[in-house]
């Protein structure tokens, strides 16, 4: 084998002093940030856009990956390596189905009451379920519904985004995507309401069932493949 046959990877030697004061603060933070509180710890007003777009690429074919989501930069273990790192736990706390389907209903139909949780539901809240939830940080109170009492609404929050590896919410599956994939029956979804935050409506009274039960068994089996 000739030497010309060898690929030998060349790191750059001098590396500019702002790339690497970008990288440091984006190592040490203990949260995703934007730009503007990246500029604020380099007391700088510089624009840093490529500079992160920079490291995105440089990062990319690493063991861990800069990825930028809702704006906000952080560092990642790259996704294939997931499996490799799984730290198990002794304490295992999984969601109960009713906090699974809750979940699944704010998603679709975000900002959402509790009263219209449980009408969709079909039954009352039990003790602790939406508190679970807001424990997680996977939901919270988005302001209150103009309507008599003033209820307060959901919402989910960047952590669910994170934790689903999700960029954006339009990222979820739309109904007809739902549909063909046979998760729904839209012969009992009001296409034009389903995820505007106004819960659904179904055309046969008589025969009530609930339309999650496939995506709440999607959701437990990736909390699941989290823990195990």
């Amino acid at each position: 084998m000739k030497k010309s046959d060898f690929k030998i990877l060349k790191f750059p030697s001098n590396v500019p002093v702002l790339e690497r004061k970008v990288e440091a603060i984006l190592f040490a933070a203990a949260e995703p940030l934007d730009q503007e509180s990246i500029c604020e710890k380099l007391q700088t007003k510089k624009d840093i856009s490529k500079t992160l777009s920079s490291l995105k690429k440089q990062y990319s074919f690493r063991g861990i990956n800069l990825i930028c989501i809702k704006n906000k930069w952080s560092f990642r273990t790259s996704s294939d390596l997931s499996k490799t790192l799984i730290l198990k736990s002794n304490v295992r706390k999984n969601l109960s189905k009713a906090a699974i389907e809750t979940l699944s209903i704010i998603v679709y139909h975000q900002p959402v009451t509790r009263s219209e949780i449980e009408e969709i539901r079909g039954v009352a809240f039990a003790t602790g379920t939406l508190e679970i939830l807001l424990e997680l940080n996977w939901v919270r109170p988005s302001g209150r519904k103009d309507v008599p009492g003033k209820p307060i609404q959901y919402i989910t929050t960047d952590d669910f985004l994170s934790h689903f590896n999700l960029q954006k919410l339009s990222d979820l599956p739309n109904i007809e995507e739902l549909t063909s994939a046979g998760l729904i029956d839209n012969s009992n979804v009001n296409s034009s309401i389903f995820g505007t935050g106004k819960f659904y409506k179904e055309q046969n009274e008589e025969k009530k069932e609930n339309i999650y039960s496939n995506i709440d068994d999607l959701l437990t089996s990736t909390l699941k493949s989290d823990d195990e």
